[in-house]
């Protein structure tokens, strides 16, 4: 069966330790897979049958912007296997942000991942507007994937990204962690709203299946996406996690593979 990773994240050797265990502090989780290297997410990922990534890291500073996009530009060349999502920073100017998303989707991008609980920002925030607009105005499907939900922040609380996604309802957002890490009581906002999208990753450790399984079946299948949040969690476990959801093997197969695929246009 063909599976793609839908979230994972991925470092430079040289810092891929420390960054991983510098997240595994900051969410008091210990860490289930080895560093955050590219080789270390393929040989993670091919002892659990996944054949597909979408790969991206996050800028806490403007600067880092464009090293970490050409440096998953560089692992998208070289790993057929790799989807890229670049990264973006809030204190960038308007023009300077629409000109990276230019040049990332020239280069073959298919998203943003923006993380608000490391990046400091709230999602509905007048100031973060900018990269809505220019998204808005790239004329292209190209979603946003937030890190969302946090019972000890604000930054990415569920009611924050509904706000944004009614007012640009043309921008494709995927809420990663089932909508709500940690505060899945609240994504009933989300229902009514076509452009907001899920996905699997960091949820299943800590809620019931039937709680999963009602999330899917109230926001619909098609919605859905399976991720593993790399290196937070090992694949092959979040694998066996989702399998054990009472789902049909065609739904499973949607969010496997077949959702994400034809959100993104993926071969």
């Amino acid at each position: 069966m063909e599976i793609i990773n839908a979230h994972a994240h991925i470092y430079p050797e040289k810092i891929a330790s420390k960054t991983t265990d510098t997240i595994g502090k900051f969410y008091d989780i210990k860490m289930q897979s080895p560093a955050g290297t590219p080789e270390n997410l393929l040989k993670n990922g091919l002892e659990a049958g996944i054949t597909g990534y979408i790969v991206h890291s996050c800028a806490t500073k403007p600067h880092q912007v464009r090293s970490i996009n050409e440096f998953i530009l560089k692992e998208i060349t070289e790993h057929k296997e790799f989807v890229g999502f670049m990264t973006l920073h809030q204190d960038l100017t308007e023009e300077e942000i629409s000109e990276e998303i230019a040049w990332c989707i020239d280069k073959g991008f298919k998203g943003i991942k923006l993380h608000p609980d490391f990046q400091f920002f709230n999602i509905d925030d007048e100031k973060v507007e900018k990269i809505y607009r220019c998204v808005s105005a790239c004329g292209k499907n190209f979603p946003i994937l937030f890190h969302i939900g946090d019972d000890r922040y604000d930054y990415s609380k569920p009611f924050r990204l509904s706000n944004i996604a009614k007012k640009y309802k043309n921008v494709n957002f995927i809420a990663a962690h089932f909508g709500g890490y940690r505060c899945w009581h609240e994504v009933g906002v989300y229902e009514g709203l076509d452009n907001i999208y899920f996905d699997t990753s960091s949820s299943l450790p800590f809620i019931s299946n039937e709680l999963a399984e009602s999330l899917i079946k109230k926001f619909g299948v098609e919605k859905f996406f399976f991720g593993d949040d790399f290196p937070m969690w090992n694949a092959k476990e979040e694998l066996n996690r989702f399998n054990s959801l009472k789902l049909t093997q065609t739904e499973k197969e949607m969010i496997l593979a077949k959702n994400i695929k034809n959100f993104l246009e993926i071969k």
